[in-house]
């Protein structure tokens, strides 16, 4: 790591909740004054995400061979003897273990394996970060862990179970990253659809957004991470329907579109869950936009349940997917159970995602001479309220949009995987 790099170089993989904790991680690291160090937050969703951590840490090592080499997240987690067998890691540290300032300070360096039993863990401490690095848009957790267990997925046994962070709290952190000038803030955590399951009185997360936004008026907007669902409740659906500052766009953990590989997912939804779902949110907001994550190739799918998925996801108009082959993870049920042909399951991700390019373009084509809201992250580029990615052009070139402010702009063609758009005179920040 040369002189002019970040002594502290956090590497993210996976998701956003992540994203959050490498924050967290950053200033913990900082204040115990650690130098010449590469932390690797990791992700255990695939085994794919866990071959392309061990790859990078390889790549890091030969890069930087004096640097400290820590590997945490829920790949190191879930199985810390790997990693500690590689030659080039220095040391692995815990979910739980990693969010601790103690873990940090050089006292506790020389541990080269911090890792508790997170299915232990009852509560998650609040942690207060001052903004991202590099980005305009923030993630804040509000709870932590899943009490659910899809036959497919790890991620409860790197997170454990449902804990959720208290409203005073969240408000704390959206108002000091409000306060540093983030415009948008972005909910995440494991499942957040459960949030407040284990809190007095159980406010639901539908409650916990409307008190926020009650809390924080200088906020201007407001997302979702990926929800669960049959979590979607009253609460949600009127807050989606009536206030402005939620943004239209909600991404569904839908994974499936057939009955039956639902229910050998072990996911607490149907078709017609999902159906009737979508209607409702269209009805609530017109304008919303939806994403989905979607598992392709899972055990004992057949051609005809794959074509149900197909045909499912074309009628709900589904315009932002997420497409995953299925990766088989040791020690979860379905890993167990008939697989399917690994390049058939490649082959299906694809069909998929064709279909997935297809209804972007469909939904893009509509946004086509309307005016978008636009939260600009990097000169020329941004996301619209409805996440679709928009490059701006300004109508006069010695004025340009300033990374972090929110601009108008009317959508003038359909770029490839994005909207051209032009900025409105008058909405530009010079």
């Amino acid at each position: 790591m040369s002189g002019s790099e970040k002594s502290i170089d956090v590497r993210t993989f996976g998701c956003r909740l992540n994203a959050f904790e490498s924050e967290v991680v950053r200033g913990h690291a900082a204040a115990a004054g650690m130098t010449n160090t590469i932390v690797f937050n990791t992700c255990a969703v695939t085994t794919e995400a866990e071959r392309q951590a061990r790859q990078a840490i390889r790549r890091a090592r030969r890069e930087n061979p004096e640097a400290q080499i820590v590997v945490t997240g829920c790949a190191a987690q879930i199985d810390p003897d790997r990693f500690q067998a590689m030659a080039e890691v220095d040391r692995v540290v815990g979910n739980e273990e990693k969010m601790q300032a103690d873990t940090w300070l050089p006292e506790n360096a020389p541990d080269p394996v911090a890792v508790a039993d997170i299915m232990t863990v009852r509560e998650t401490a609040p942690h207060l970060i001052e903004g991202f690095d590099g980005r305009n848009r923030a993630f804040v957790q509000v709870q932590q862990g899943c009490d659910h267990r899809c036959t497919f997925c790890i991620i409860p046994y790197g997170r454990g179970n449902n804990r959720s962070l208290p409203l005073g709290a969240i408000v704390n952190q959206v108002r000091r990253l409000v306060a540093g000038g983030l415009r948008e803030v972005v909910l995440t955590g494991v499942d957040i659809t459960s949030y407040g399951d284990d809190l007095p009185g159980q406010p639901r997360l539908g409650n916990l957004a409307r008190r926020l936004l009650h809390l924080v008026p200088e906020l201007q907007r407001l997302r979702f991470s990926s929800l669960d669902p049959v979590g979607i409740d009253d609460s949600l659906l009127t807050l989606i329907a009536h206030e402005p500052r939620v943004m239209p766009h909600i991404h569904l953990s839908l994974q499936a579109g057939q009955d039956m590989v639902l229910k050998r997912m072990k996911r607490r939804h149907l078709t017609a869950d999902v159906t009737a779902l979508i209607s409702r949110l269209r009805e609530a907001r017109p304008d919303l936009a939806l994403g989905a994550d979607v598992i392709a190739g899972f055990p004992t799918e057949s051609a005809d349940m794959h074509a149900t998925t197909l045909a499912n996801i074309a009628a709900w108009q589904i315009p932002f997917l997420h497409v995953f082959p299925y990766s088989p993870r040791p020690g979860t049920p379905a890993a167990r159970m008939p697989q399917v042909a690994g390049q058939t399951r490649r082959l299906r991700a694809a069909e998929l995602r064709a279909l997935g390019d297809s209804l972007r373009d469909q939904y893009f084509s509509k946004q086509v001479d309307r005016e978008l809201s636009v939260l600009v992250e990097r000169a020329g580029f941004g996301h619209a309220e409805n996440y679709a990615p928009v490059h701006l052009q300004a109508p006069d070139p010695a004025l340009t949009a300033v990374p972090g402010t929110v601009v108008r702009a009317r959508v003038t063609a359909l770029g490839e995987a994005a909207l051209q758009a032009e900025i409105i005179p008058g909405q530009i920040a010079a």
